[in-house]
């Protein structure tokens, strides 16, 4: 299976996977969000690590970009809220790209589900059903699907590596999630699309390979959330580090969730900005006025 990252291809260091720390296997919740003026629904957003969430749709739930494992070369930077053996039950699966820390598949494949929905993004399907997954199918830019009542569709993205971000719905509650994209402007497509975004799973790191920027910083995050009309954003994709040789020599790193909070009472007064810890569960109630 494809492990290489494009930003860490000259690393030669080893790079056999090991269990991450788990912190915690229930959910820590959170006062809940109301958000008033749209359609209503409900749906909760708990973290586990890096980009990957669970987001429950009142029992369906989505899981996003599985990452479960750790590497001389990749680390969390902080614990894992679940290990594989303790998720729920799955509605589906959505993996934005075939990077390791966000396409885990050898760690993933001993989910005991393998008809459970998988959808990636083109050039990704190959590697997941050699992984045991039956049911995976790619999705290009504004293609859709359904897993049960959750309606997917791929969004545009750009990080180097064929990848999408998805919007996800169910029952009047819609969500963005932001994978680890850079700030493009096909993105401005998604309001005249979607326009009520509840939730905004954004990436903020400003992640740098070698000088290139390939994830938006937390300034552009907020910039998007503001873009979107997102009624609440929550930041993802913050605290990952490689190993010395690569955290030295060839990535840099340009975001914080202290900085997103404030970029986003800047640029979207309107916007609830949540951080989340690994385990923390926050429900938004969507209600209309």
């Amino acid at each position: 299976m494809k492990r290489a990252c494009l930003c860490l291809a000259l690393v030669v260091a080893g790079c056999g996977t090991t269990p991450a720390r788990v912190v915690a296997e229930r959910p820590r919740p959170l006062p809940p969000v109301a958000v008033a003026g749209r359609a209503p629904g409900r749906v909760a957003i708990t973290r586990i690590a890096h980009a990957s969430v669970l987001i429950d749709f009142d029992g369906e739930i989505v899981l996003t970009d599985p990452w479960f494992t750790e590497s001389s070369q990749y680390h969390h930077g902080e614990p894992l809220a679940l290990a594989v053996q303790a998720l729920p039950h799955l509605t589906a699966v959505v993996a934005s790209h075939d990077h390791y820390d966000h396409f885990d598949l050898d760690a993933f494949a001993a989910y005991p589900d393998k008809d459970v929905p998988f959808f990636v993004a083109p050039g990704s399907a190959a590697a997941a059903r050699r992984a045991g997954f039956r049911h995976v199918r790619a999705l290009a830019p504004w293609q859709s699907a359904r897993a049960g009542d959750v309606d997917i569709t791929a969004a545009p993205a750009a990080h180097g590596t064929p990848e999408v971000t998805f919007v996800l719905q169910r029952g009047g509650a819609t969500v963005f999630f932001g994978a680890d994209t850079r700030r493009i402007a096909a993105l401005d497509e998604l309001p005249r699309r979607f326009p009520e975004i509840d939730v905004a799973l954004l990436p903020i790191n400003g992640l740098r390979a070698f000088g290139r920027q390939v994830v938006m910083t937390a300034e552009e995050a907020a910039e998007l959330a503001a873009t979107l009309h997102a009624a609440v954003a929550v930041p993802i994709h913050y605290t990952f580090r490689g190993g010395w040789f690569t955290d030295t020599f060839v990535l840099g790193y340009d975001g914080t969730p202290e900085r997103f909070r404030t970029a986003v009472a800047r640029a979207a007064p309107a916007t609830q900005a949540r951080v989340l810890a690994p385990g923390e569960r926050l429900e938004v109630d969507v209600r209309a006025r």
